[in-house]
């Protein structure tokens, strides 16, 4: 508008300006900070992990552990930004248009009853709207974000409680968790809201419990040896899920624990986060 005009400005275009100038302003807080975090237009926080290498797997000793978690050496070579949650009802529904089916309430929910197919289309439908790349964490990027340091079952040590982390939250079955979790105002049988529970050290939430998680990889077993930025089997009939989740037992849910599923499968114990990928 020239100097002097008297012209209003339409409502519409103001809230497009109104966003453009929040975002301008999330982006200059993140490069103030040293390019730490990053906040997407559709709410989606990122936090940067470093580089570095960490033992992946279990040692035998480990509490719950099961025969595929062999220990062995990882090496990340790059930092990678991964989201502090789990997409939520919300931010599926600003990137998809409409809410995924069955998802009535609650957008602030981790999103779940989606396939690793049903994530890849939501990560193509994001990367074409013009704010960067994004993609699935591999299995040891998830493990490494998820320990933060720790070489303990869990990132705060080896015993889990309902004060860390959701899990045995449901009333026809386990339910260890479902007193502390109704006193949260969270319903058995359902996920916490995001951030409901402590994030690790390095400010990543519920990477213990409330919803399993896709990773990129098919699953097969560890071979063992000390390796760098590992993407898994070239090939499988399984994808990999990681975390654990508010329906069963907290074993499942330790750093080490793997689990799987046909990429296909649509569960109400599972969905996803992302890392946006970094020139």
């Amino acid at each position: 508008m020239r100097k002097g005009s008297n012209k209003k400005i339409p409502i519409r275009a103001f809230s497009g300006l109104f966003a453009g100038a929040l975002m301008a302003c999330l982006l200059f807080m993140s490069q103030a900070s040293g390019g730490q975090s990053y906040v997407n237009s559709f709410g989606m926080e990122f936090v940067k992990v470093p580089a570095g290498s960490f033992m992946m797997g279990s040692p035998a000793v480990e509490k719950g552990r099961d025969s595929d978690e062999k220990l062995h050496k990882v090496t990340i070579k790059s930092p990678f930004f991964i989201q502090t949650t789990e997409v939520t009802v919300d931010q599926w529904r600003a990137v998809m248009g409409k809410r995924p089916l069955g998802a009535n309430h609650g957008g602030n929910l981790p999103v779940v009853k989606l396939s690793w197919n049903d994530s890849s289309r939501f990560i193509a439908r994001l990367n074409a709207r013009g704010q960067g790349s994004y993609r699935l964490p591999t299995e040891a990027e998830w493990e490494y974000a998820c320990r933060a340091g720790s070489q303990t079952a869990f990132w705060w040590g080896d015993d889990i409680d309902c004060t860390h982390a959701l899990y045995a939250n449901n009333s026809q079955g386990v339910n260890e968790c479902g007193p502390y979790a109704s006193n949260l105002g969270i319903p058995a049988g359902s996920p916490a809201p995001v951030k409901t529970f402590p994030p690790n050290p390095w400010g990543i939430f519920d990477m213990h419990g409330n919803t399993w998680e896709w990773c990129s990889d098919w699953y097969g077993a560890y071979s063992g040896e000390d390796s760098v930025d590992p993407q898994g089997p070239a090939e499988g009939s399984r994808r990999v899920r990681r975390g654990g989740s508010w329906f069963k037992y907290g074993n499942l849910c330790r750093s080490a624990n793997r689990n799987f599923a046909h990429p296909a499968s649509r569960y109400s114990t599972v969905g996803f986060r992302l890392i946006k990928v970094t020139d």
